[in-house]
């Protein structure tokens, strides 16, 4: 941020809401300044850049969506309860503290994509949402410090096959449902039995334009 007589004429105005609510997570303390040399700047705190991803193979390729090999990895998860809409603000703050030194050994943890919504088969309502973000690759349970916040649960994956397909745009309910179903078709045409666990996978941050952010729906076969 520019000081002093860096600051003078410089317009920063607070991002509306709704840039945030594009992935539907917690609004952080974003501005976007004017600076002097005409330059827009972002400060946030919110990765700009999640590079890193999770690890997984691509076991076949169909006209519709592509089965993947899913490799082992760690999440940290924090379990809500209400509207689709509204749970991943519920829950972005607990995981980003977690991963911001916010855990036993105050260590910090790299950002990766994507950021989950998941119903799983073992939920008592279907208004329960699970939110994860995926522990860097290689990273296992014994290694990972406990969470500070008893909110935010570490749980280890194994190798799991699921069927994945991606698409542009707001991950809205209504978007995601429609790509589920249309996800479940594609899949019983092939003969390949699906879980009832349904993830919604978000890889951008919440100030990317809609319409250019990058989303998958994947779901575990059985």
């Amino acid at each position: 941020m520019y000081k002093g007589s860096d600051a003078r004429n410089i317009s920063s105005l607070k991002l509306n809401d709704e840039i945030f609510n594009y992935l539907g997570l917690y609004r952080h303390p974003t501005t976007v300044a004017l600076n002097i040399r005409g330059v827009y700047t972002w400060e946030s705190n919110y990765p700009l850049l999640m590079t890193a991803r999770q690890e997984f193979r691509v076991v076949r390729t169909y006209s519709d969506f592509e089965l993947r090999e899913y490799q082992p990895c760690v999440i940290a998860e924090v379990q809500v309860s209400g509207q689709y809409s509204s749970v991943g603000s519920q829950a972005f703050r607990h995981l980003f503290q977690y991963i911001s030194q916010g855990n036993k050994a105050s260590q910090k943890i790299a950002m990766t994509a994507p950021v989950i919504a998941a119903q799983r088969t073992d939920q008592k309502s279907s208004d329960d949402w699970y939110i994860s973000f995926v522990m860097p690759a290689g990273s296992t349970f014994e290694q990972m410090p406990h969470p500070n916040d008893p909110e935010v649960t570490l749980r280890a994956l194994d190798t799991q096959m699921c069927v994945a397909i991606s698409f542009r745009g707001r991950a809205t309910q209504e978007k995601s449902n429609q790509l589920i179903k249309e996800l479940r078709a594609a899949a019983a045409k092939e003969n390949i039995a699906l879980s009832s666990e349904i993830r919604i996978c978000r890889f951008d941050p919440p100030f990317k334009p809609g319409i250019l952010q990058y989303n998958e729906i994947v779901i575990p076969v059985i």
